[in-house]
């Protein structure tokens, strides 16, 4: 199934080294002329030609496997043909309307809403912003504040959120702050449900989180909202254990704060359900929505949010750029192409097969401490010893660079940058992820032999 959607099955490497020559003239290029914040190419160096579904193919004729997906973006693959058709229909008509109505607009706000649970459907609305996810944050943190009139946030370790000042000031890794004196203020972080690390059950986590706002002693004055990742992403994609998400949701309403929940990575049914609180209980106030919206890439970013929290007047948000129309057209053709061909099951199917897979290796090499993940958000922890758990990120250093070299592309994240991140395309094929699982084989067996040898040097 899908096999149609891709330019192969299969990785294949044809240049004598990597990056090739016609690669290595543009990556010199852009080290001259472009700014110096840009950070994949460092990594993954290539440059590409072209993409469809799963495979990348770069300027000198090599085929990667994607399973990075543009950040996590590209849901139901590079270059749909099927939601292409729509984005040409819309480009011949009109691209630029600002939030003027439009039939475009209005379609896809109720297929939005007709995706939400059916007795919830009808308590939302549906808000666009600037094209990016941090957009989607910075508003909701607005939202939140304007309706409860109060001003702090809690944030979760592990937590990432975007690189504007708002969006940066609730993301809990230092690294992007430690040359920013000043963000946001009276942001506040809480311990994340981390099951893997957790030297306990959620009950410490939860425990903490209530006495913030329940203890007058705590220090930290009401907020106006609580923001999480119902899956953290770039913390390594983390499923917290059941039953947090809704003791956290009940006990933010028991204290009348606003819940919000970060679906820009999670959302668009990349962990098998349109939204990754609809395989929980627990119900958010305020929803950001980005990345997998944009159907093949279109950048969108937007709010869902219960219609009861209403509290912001014309113009308290706005974006030249919001509800762009290409990339509305984009994410009602990516929608359509999820329900004639029923992506959301084969999410589920082809995200079991991909663990199984993983589980697999982690039987075979002693350095996976982890697998975890639903859908196609799926993370692999890399570990120097399984009992004591001690991260092992030089090992995925050297590990991403063998798989690179035979054409698997992926991202590294975690609380210590040892979790292999994969977020692939929905509609990738069993086919391809033999090719990829292969890839990880050969990659981790060297990578074994290189350690062992380094010990004993």
């Amino acid at each position: 199934m899908f096999e149609e959607f891709h330019l192969s099955q299969e990785a294949k490497i044809v240049s004598s080294e990597l990056p090739g020559k016609r690669s290595k003239v543009l990556l010199d290029i852009q080290q001259e002329y472009e700014g110096s914040i840009v950070s994949y190419p460092r990594k993954m160096p290539i440059a590409i030609k072209k993409a469809k579904g799963s495979i990348i193919e770069d300027v000198d004729g090599n085929l990667f496997i994607d399973f990075f997906s543009g950040c996590g973006v590209l849901n139901v693959g590079h270059c749909n043909d099927f939601v292409l058709e729509y984005v040409r229909n819309q480009q011949s008509e009109l691209i630029h309307a600002l939030d003027f109505p439009t039939e475009n607009k209005m379609l896809l706000i109720q297929k939005i809403l007709d995706h939400l649970p059916k007795d919830i459907r009808r308590d939302y609305k549906v808000s666009f912003g600037g094209p990016t996810g941090s957009d989607a944050v910075e508003a909701a943190i607005k939202l939140a504040k304007i309706k409860t009139g109060r001003d702090g946030i809690i944030a979760f370790t592990g937590g990432y959120h975007g690189m504007t000042s708002g969006a940066l000031a609730v993301t809990s890794d230092t690294y992007f702050r430690n040359n920013i004196t000043s963000l946001m203020p009276n942001v506040h972080f809480a311990p994340f449900s981390y099951p893997y690390r957790s030297v306990s059950d959620k009950d410490n986590e939860i425990d903490y989180f209530k006495n913030i706002l329940t203890n007058s002693h705590s220090g930290i004055p009401k907020p106006a909202a609580i923001l999480v990742e119902p899956i953290q992403g770039e913390g390594g994609n983390i499923v917290p254990e059941d039953g947090y998400l809704e003791e956290l949701v009940r006990i933010a309403r028991d204290n009348d704060v606003l819940v919000i929940f970060d679906e820009i990575q999670s959302g668009f049914f990349r962990t098998g359900s349109f939204l990754e609180f609809m395989n929980t209980k627990a119900v958010p106030d305020i929803i950001t929505f980005s990345k997998g919206f944009g159907g093949i890439g279109f950048p969108i970013s937007g709010l869902i949010y219960r219609r009861e929290i209403e509290a912001w007047g014309p113009a308290a948000h706005i974006g030249t750029f919001r509800a762009n129309q290409v990339s509305i057209a984009a994410s009602r053709g990516a929608l359509e192409f999820i329900e004639k061909y029923n992506v959301q099951e084969y999410t589920k199917k082809i995200g079991e097969y991909f663990i199984k897979k993983l589980y697999r290796l982690q039987e075979d090499f002693d350095f996976i401490g982890d697998v975890r993940g639903r859908g196609m958000m799926i993370g692999v922890e890399i570990v120097k010893d399984v009992l004591t758990k001690e991260p092992f990120p030089e090992f995925v250093t050297i590990f991403r660079d063998e798989c690179f070299k035979r054409g698997l592309l992926f991202e590294v994240g975690g609380h210590y940058n040892n979790v292999i991140r994969f977020v692939p395309p929905l509609i990738t094929t069993t086919k391809i992820v033999d090719a990829a699982i292969e890839i990880l084989e050969e990659a981790i067996t060297i990578c074994t032999k290189k350690n062992m040898e380094h010990s004993i040097g």
